[in-house]
């Protein structure tokens, strides 16, 4: 429609930023002072350069004042009251922006955090930047995002930065929900607070019926999963590899500890994989095979970023694989914790240490797969009647879902489990190489 109203020159293409104003009323400590100060007469003058940057004062207390003044209200005279060049005093201002100044450029002073003679050394900022992907809430890009645009965009006119644009790529994540207990008058209650009756959400003090709802985890909400109580019962990879499973970045989720204790149970099964080699199975080939299929698949998921949850269920399925082979080569082990450590760092570089293997894992290099592995004649199809397993099929590796079913219903040991039974449904799973009979 545009692209016609500018043909037809009848209006033209424009860009309209509509800037919402910084919410600077949550008043903290912390925060940017600014370099201005107040006359007996009302008058707002600002502070000389001299007195630049403005340091935030040792205070006792770092809540607003009885009367509603911000903290630094709360500083000695000494610092609130400050001498102008022309030997007038004035007091200093005590409000402060809440890191909403540090925010937009504090990309740029992660390059150089230590330089004492200027905000970042240009070396490095011709290095690093742009920033190649900024992670955060959709609210960011009508906020934060814009104004830090602003000031990159102001840098740049001035000669202090190289690149135009700050950031090359955005992903707004999702958020973890929560289930939440809420009366009808609106007022929350704590977990331990509820109880059930007759299946029903109540208030424990009153009886109350409550609404159970899943909402963002909050504060005010009282829904918050405490993640330093998780990391002390199962492990901070544990947490870490939860929250990429279950589901894509940019999806919300709901929290579920059952599911943290599925994915530590999977990361037990990798440690038995390296300390125990006692289990039997499947032949070498099938494991190499899916060892370069896991590479292919985890290389791929990763740097999708939006597919990490699918990059972890594939290497669910090769420490299934690899449970069931006689032998297990170290060299398979070492290529598979490779995989595993962008995603459980600490238990990756624990194990790769009990191969023999020194120095950071994280600085070797990311394996690749062989394609000419992937297209072997053969694959392994494993057959299920009602979700469990019966046998395993070896089928040509283009067989089509047809010939699965007809070579799955012909096998003797699947026949046992569904003879005189009627057979509801059958579901094959071509790229996970399963096939399942429901009777």
């Amino acid at each position: 429609m545009i692209a016609w109203l500018e043909c037809e020159g009848r209006g033209t293409r424009q860009v309209q930023y509509r800037l919402r104003d910084w919410l600077f009323s949550r008043q903290r400590y912390w925060g940017e002072p600014f370099p201005l100060a107040h006359l007996e007469d009302g008058t707002i003058v600002q502070l000389p350069d001299e007195e630049l940057p403005v340091e935030l004062p040792p205070i006792d207390a770092y809540k607003p004042t009885e009367d509603g003044k911000p903290p630094l209200a709360r500083a000695d005279e000494e610092w609130l009251k400050v001498r102008l060049p022309d030997g007038r005093i004035a007091t200093r201002e005590t409000n402060i922006m809440p890191q909403w100044a540090g925010s937009c450029w504090y990309y740029l002073r992660f390059l150089d955090a230590h330089n004492t003679e200027a905000p970042f050394d240009t070396a490095l900022e011709q290095y690093w930047m742009p920033v190649d992907l900024y992670m955060g809430g959709a609210e960011h890009a009508v906020l934060h995002l814009l104004y830090a645009r602003f000031w990159h965009k102001v840098l740049y006119d001035s000669g202090l930065v190289s690149t135009q644009e700050p950031f090359q790529g955005l992903v707004n994540q999702g958020t973890i929900l929560a289930e939440s207990y809420q009366d009808d008058a609106g007022k929350y209650y704590y977990p331990h607070e509820v109880e059930q009756n007759n299946g029903k959400a109540v208030a424990k003090t009153s009886g109350v019926p409550l609404n159970v709802q899943l909402e963002k985890m909050s504060k005010s909400r009282f829904n918050v999963i405490n993640p330093d109580d998780v990391i002390d019962r199962y492990g901070a990879d544990a947490i870490r590899l939860y929250l990429l499973f279950i589901g894509p970045v940019t999806a919300s989720t709901p929290w579920q500890d059952a599911g943290v204790e599925g994915v530590y149970r999977f990361l037990q099964r990798v440690w038995r994989l390296v300390i125990d080699e006692d289990a039997a199975g499947t032949t070498e080939s099938e494991l190499w095979r899916e060892l370069h299929k896991t590479i292919k698949q985890v290389t791929e998921d990763t740097e999708s970023i939006d597919k990490m949850n699918t990059a972890i269920s594939q290497m669910m399925i090769f420490v299934n694989t690899a449970t069931q082979t006689k032998t297990l080569p170290k060299e398979t082990l070492k290529i598979f914790l490779h995989l595993l450590a962008p995603y459980a760092p600490h238990i990756a570089q624990e194990l790769w240490h009990r191969l023999s293997e020194a120095g950071f894992i994280a600085h070797e290099q990311w394996p690749t797969h062989d394609e000419a592995v992937l297209t072997s004649a053969t694959v392994t199809i494993i057959a299920q009647v009602n979700g469990k397993l019966r046998n395993r099929l070896q089928l040509p590796a283009d067989a089509t879902n047809k010939e699965i079913e007809e070579a799955a219903l012909a096998d003797e040991r699947v026949q046992r489990f569904i003879e005189g039974k009627p057979i509801r449904k059958v579901i094959v799973v071509p790229n996970r190489n399963l096939i399942n009979i429901v009777v």
